[in-house]
């Protein structure tokens, strides 16, 4: 005769692993950054500058890649696998805060920026299709801010969300390299 105590195993939440947990976090907060630049784009009209552009990039890879590690940390694939796959968002991660930086300083005028999203106009075309290029095109500048809150941009916020995720990417990998 047994138990209810010894018949019931105790309750044993499974380890979860850092690659996964790391992984996991940097897809999801990557998938609700571009949400939120999509939101601020098709909602609210505010049209991003080139620079603004490549700066979602990384986020394109850190969603697809984060759900990759997330799955492969899941199916028990080889840690050199997930190590990679952590350096990876890391890497791409601190780039994009690299880039949000310039982007930052040259919206506050600190350096100049790309001459194709910056600076003067120097080239307008011939007078003929100059009336059909402003009727077509609007240039949204790489120099002016378009929205701040408490003070930072866009850009500025891309840089403390790459960084958020570069963190946790680097946080992954150094306790999965120790297990």
């Amino acid at each position: 005769m047994t138990t209810q105590s010894a018949a019931i195993p105790a309750f044993k939440p499974a380890a979860t692993s850092p690659a996964l947990t790391a992984a996991l976090l940097v897809t999801l907060i990557a998938a609700a950054t571009i949400a939120g630049a999509w939101f601020f784009q098709l909602v609210l009209g505010i049209v991003p500058c080139p620079l603004c552009l490549e700066q979602r990039y990384a986020y394109y890879l850190a969603i697809p890649l984060g759900a990759l590690v997330a799955l492969a940390a899941r199916g028990g694939a080889p840690r050199p696998l997930l190590l990679a796959g952590l350096a990876i968002l890391a890497l791409a991660t601190l780039a994009n805060a690299g880039l949000g930086t310039y982007h930052s300083g040259v919206e506050w005028g600190l350096w100049k920026g790309p001459t194709d999203c910056s600076g003067p106009v120097v080239n307008l075309g011939s007078a003929a299709d100059l009336l059909s290029k402003l009727d077509t095109v609007k240039v949204v500048r790489c120099d002016e801010v378009q929205w701040r809150f408490l003070g930072l941009s866009l850009a500025g916020y891309n840089v403390l969300i790459s960084l958020l995720m570069a963190a946790i990417s680097v946080w992954g990998f150094a306790a999965t390299a120790k297990r």
